[in-house]
């Protein structure tokens, strides 16, 4: 047995990753702070996923930007390029004077997704225009009138893009048998509305007009579609092109290719590192103007279906071919939820953790595919759930802007699902939309401050109705006159452990599923703990170990670890005693300095979070058997790691070969988590362990159950008590 001790808390200080270090939002741009793991890029550091290509041919992606490299520098973890198609971008030219928007993203066939987000995310930021409201007869006129209001002027030989959202809806039904229901009107943009834009941009000059509808489905079915909906024939007889943005081997080998998909660069720390691009809406965000056409409308799942969610359509995903055919990765924990759920019994906590993963998603989408403008259909808007349910508003309205996230606010308002104590209820404490929550925080826009104009502006100084069904169990309907619904806080019940963390057979639980929780006892003035490695203090005895063998999936494996902690005035102590340890470690690297990419090796993980009220704030710290050691604080809702950040640790370790055993003990005294430090106090908490080389092992105490390894869910953190 080896024992080692090192002491770090005096170190030099690292370069922050934040936006004040890296003036040009660079490290946001590049996603800085949203680290997720994948196999190829351990979940200790948060490495970014790999990119799937959506063919096997693909070829690697090029070389990256300076950009890319500056934030790979200040960053902890090595970018991974997303992967680009194999065959070469039909990039077309612009042929006379334009808006500037400035210096082209599309390079080759990839995208500079970093630059996008940044031209985006500072437009978005500094938008706060009014957000228009229009009441009218019919659809035609109210598109007419919302695009001469809201549409920026450009240059005539301007290309522009219509996006209407016209594949919102379960199936295609036979009217005759449903009550004269086709399963898709008052689902999808109308097309006289659609048209009504297109006579206005055609009145101001614009010759080249493109709509364009991302689906996921096949080419026989986009046929069907435009030609059942009136599509084609309205298309047809205003000259406007009518062309899917799907790859799916029909599109992508014929004419301009519009639904090729392009590899876009500098995105791969973000909830969407496998997003791809259809060419004809990354030369239109290049050099265009690009309008997003949404129907108005309660959507069972993110609430409301306008600006944000509307970008959904121009999603594909590289995780496997058809990309197109790759939307449902989107929102792929809410599986999970769905094959739990049982008439009667449902896992709220679940639900409300995929919702808000899935808007984190949007919102990364919307920074890089940001609209030009957002003109919302809502003749009629429609309550209900989007897709069977259907509950048309009394009024016929136009809600349109520039600033997608206040248009979203706007329609939630006019919806009756603004500031709603009702929904709060039901979702955890969100009053609107998870979409509109998450992409207000992430680009700090105060969207009580939103200013109305427009004719139709007055509906909204009433309270609203409104008429939603949730697809979990749960609906809201109220008309003014009404009494109020309820509100208030309402429990949600906390995802259920795995069965491994389960009380045993025979013993009661209590009927309520909970997230595992180690006790810490306080250790009493005047008493130490030695740190050498050996575990051999009397206080030891005094803490409760907690064990695990379970990986990210919560399923059994031959690795069992065991914790401790311990707390004073002097810090968190903690104590992992690791079994079946293989002690995969680079020796060559000295204990003492901070170690970037110990994820890559056998490594424990903390990550605790200070204070309960910010479950997204929270510090991570990696220890290796040997005493190597990582430590970073982590905003996710600010998007931002701090690897300056210092757990102030001291760390011993001892470690048999033999016995393949290794003991680490570390006292962590950085002033941030010692302030935390209180008796009763409970602070959320998950523990980890990477193990092995070939295969790879990612082991939780309290496991956070996704398709691959991803440590950074707050949502799946157990419990840290500190006894008395």
């Amino acid at each position: 047995m080896n024992g080692t001790r090192t002491i770090h808390d005096g170190r030099a200080r690292r370069n922050s990753c934040t936006i004040a270090a890296l003036p040009a939002l660079l490290a946001l741009l590049a996603g800085c702070g949203d680290r997720q793991h994948q196999p190829g890029g351990a979940p200790g550091d948060g490495g970014p996923a790999t990119a799937q290509p959506p063919a096997a041919s693909a070829a690697p992606a090029p070389a990256a930007s300076a950009s890319s490299f500056a934030f790979a520098a200040a960053s902890a973890h090595p970018a991974v390029p997303t992967a680009v198609p194999a065959a070469s971008s039909d990039v077309v030219a612009g042929a006379s004077q334009r808006y500037d928007a400035g210096p082209s993203v599309i390079a080759s066939d990839s995208i500079d997704g970093a630059a996008l987000r940044k031209r985006h995310i500072e437009r978005l930021k500094a938008d706060s225009s009014p957000v228009t409201v229009l009441r009218g007869e019919g659809p035609l006129e109210l598109g007419k009138r919302i695009c001469e209001a809201v549409v920026p002027r450009r240059p005539a030989e301007t290309p522009v893009l219509l996006k209407p959202n016209l594949c919102g809806f379960d199936s295609v039904k036979d009217p005759a048998k449903h009550k004269g229901d086709d399963g898709v009107t008052g689902r999808i943009t109308q097309p006289e509305f659609v048209r009504g834009v297109v006579q206005c941009l055609k009145a101001r000059g614009h010759t080249k007009i493109t709509i364009a509808e991302g689906c996921g489905h096949s080419h026989k079915f986009w046929k069907d579609l435009v030609q059942r909906t009136g599509y084609e024939a309205m298309a047809a007889e205003e000259g406007a092109a009518l062309v899917a943005m799907d790859d799916d081997g029909v599109f992508d080998v014929a004419g301009d290719k519009p639904g090729k998909p392009l590899a876009i660069r500098g995105i791969q720390a973000s909830h969407v590192p496998t997003l791809l691009m259809p060419k004809v809406l990354a030369e239109h965000l290049d050099r265009g103007l690009f309008l997003s056409l949404p129907r108005l409308k309660m959507h069972r799942y993110s609430v409301i279906s306008a600006g944000i969610k509307g970008m959904q359509g121009t999603v594909m995903l590289s995780d496997s071919a058809p990309a197109y055919k790759q939307k449902w990765r989107m929102h792929r924990e809410l599986k999970q939820y769905l094959d739990t759920k049982a008439p009667g019994k449902e896992d709220r906590a679940l639900y409300l953790a995929s919702l808000r993963i899935f808007a984190e998603r949007m919102v990364d989408v919307l920074e890089i595919s940001t609209p030009d403008a957002v003109l919302g259909d809502g003749a009629p808007a429609m309550g209900g759930d989007g897709f069977q349910v259907l509950h048309p508003t009394a009024e016929r309205v136009a809600v349109g802007g520039t600033n997608p996230v206040r248009v979203d606010r706007v329609v939630a308002e006019l919806m009756g699902v603004w500031n709603s104590p009702a929904l709060a209820r039901e979702l955890g404490g969100h009053r609107t939309s998870p979409l509109i929550d998450a992409a207000a925080k992430r680009f700090g826009l105060d969207l009580k401050a939103t200013e109305l104009t427009g004719d139709g502006a007055d509906l909204l100084k009433t309270p609203r109705p409104v008429h939603y069904k949730a697809m979990a169990p749960f609906r809201l309907d109220w008309e003014p006159g009404q009494a109020p619904l309820p509100g208030g806080p309402a429990k949600v019940p906390e995802p259920a452990p795995p069965a491994s963390q389960r009380a045993p057979e025979g013993e009661p639980d209590g009927g309520t599923p909970a997230r595992p929780e180690a006790h810490a006892p306080r250790l009493p003035p005047g008493e130490q703990i030695v740190l050498d490695g050996k575990a051999d203090d009397a206080a030891w005895g005094r803490a409760k170990a907690v064990a695990w063998d379970t990986d990210y999936a919560g399923e059994r494996t031959a690795f069992s670890t065991r914790a401790r902690f311990l707390w004073s005035a002097a810090g968190l102590h903690a104590l992992f005693e690791l079994s079946n340890a293989g002690l995969n470690t680079d020796r060559s690297k000295p204990v003492g300095e901070e170690r970037k990419g110990l994820y890559r090796e056998d490594c424990i993980e903390l990550f605790l979070t200070p204070d309960p009220g910010a479950p997204r704030r929270y510090f991570e710290v990696e220890i290796g058997p040997f005493g190597h050691f990582f430590d970073i604080a982590i905003d996710r809702d600010a998007r931002l790691e701090d690897t300056a950040w210092s757990s102030g640790a001291t760390i011993a370790t001892s470690q048999s070969a033999k016995d393949r055993t290794a003991v680490i003990e570390a006292l962590l005294a950085a002033p941030g988590l010692v302030k935390a430090l209180a008796p009763n106090a409970r602070l959320p908490m998950n523990l980890y362990r990477m193990e092995g080389k070939e295969p790879r092992h990612y082991l939780a105490w309290s496991p956070p159950r996704t398709s691959k390894p991803n440590f950074h869910v707050p949502e799946a953190f157990g419990a840290l008590v500190l006894d008395p």
